[in-house]
């Protein structure tokens, strides 16, 4: 009797069912960025002044470089990708401050003391980041066109790119959400998260195509998941193979005489190695939160 209670208890942890258990994390975490929206509008402004400087100081150096073989297109253009990729960066780097401020406040051992399943108190988080990654990214591109760039595949080119900043950030999310975890200290997980934020940045294809940076960059830019999600982004805006990390060809660029499907010999491989990087690293994540509920708080 008592063997069999245990086993129902170890299977049904909770009265709610796993979707409702992240139903309730998500609206929990929206409401606690609503009541402090301060964290939404510094994580975007750093972002919009890239987007404005860049443009404005470095656009007719760097639109020379960018068009090297031909292109015509515009610095504008081009970076819009990319500073669409560091919202979603910067978002997901502040992740990790919420969750230390729920263990400085006891919230998170009360959330772990509860019989809620751990995989879907990080889902609920995660979701709730989307949702702020998502308004920042609309923001991005609006602001993107406002300053001249164009999004050659349109309004589905645009949730498209939306879509990559969603599976772009999920790793960072959860990178963020472990140190919190492991550190339990504010200005650690600030100081961690920052010191691999801006080093991704720069060695990537973020702000210059690969072929014009150098050598020790570009080993380092094919191992850097910024190179992908800022690739699958850019191959959205401009419809054309923009990848150059990774030669893929297995998708044909015409199909009776109309172009068709370059924009996938970038999209397949940067969303399979993006999928690949979220389920191990949110894997991570979920590890790092069951590891504490199991040591520090029963």
């Amino acid at each position: 009797m008592s063997a069999d209670a245990g086993d129902d208890r170890s299977v049904r942890r909770s009265g709610n069912t796993f979707l409702g258990d992240a139903w309730i994390n998500f609206k929990r975490w929206n409401l606690k960025a609503v009541r402090n929206p301060f964290v939404l509008v510094v994580s975007l402004v750093q972002p919009v002044i890239f987007l404005v400087l860049f443009t404005q100081v470095f656009g007719q150096v760097a639109t020379g470089a960018v068009n090297r073989g031909g292109g015509g297109i515009t610095y504008e253009t081009y970076l819009v990708p990319a500073i669409a990729m560091q919202v979603s960066l910067a978002a997901a780097a502040t992740s990790g401050i919420g969750l230390v401020n729920d263990i400085e406040e006891g919230m998170f051992e009360k959330v772990m003391v509860s019989p809620m399943n751990r995989t879907a108190v990080f889902l609920g988080k995660t979701a709730a980041e989307m949702v702020r990654i998502v308004v920042q990214i609309a923001i991005i591109l609006g602001l993107g066109v406002l300053l001249g760039a164009e999004i050659a595949t349109g309004v589905v080119g645009a949730l498209g790119i939306v879509a990559v900043g969603i599976l772009f950030s999920v790793w960072f999310v959860s990178l963020s959400n472990a140190l919190a975890v492991v550190t339990r200290d504010q200005e650690s997980t600030i100081i961690g998260a920052n010191l691999l934020q801006f080093p991704l940045l720069f060695v990537s294809t973020a702000f210059l195509p690969l072929a014009v940076l150098p050598d020790w960059i570009r080993t380092v830019a094919t191992y850097n998941p910024v190179t992908y999600g800022v690739d699958a982004a850019r191959a959205l805006i401009l419809d054309r193979d923009v990848m150059t990390v990774v030669e893929v060809t297995a998708f044909p660029t015409t199909v009776g005489g109309v172009e068709f499907g370059a924009v996938w010999n970038t999209l397949f491989p940067a969303l399979a190695v993006l999928v690949v990087l979220d389920l191990a690293l949110g894997a991570v994540a979920v590890a790092a939160i069951r590891r504490a509920s199991s040591s520090d708080v029963r």
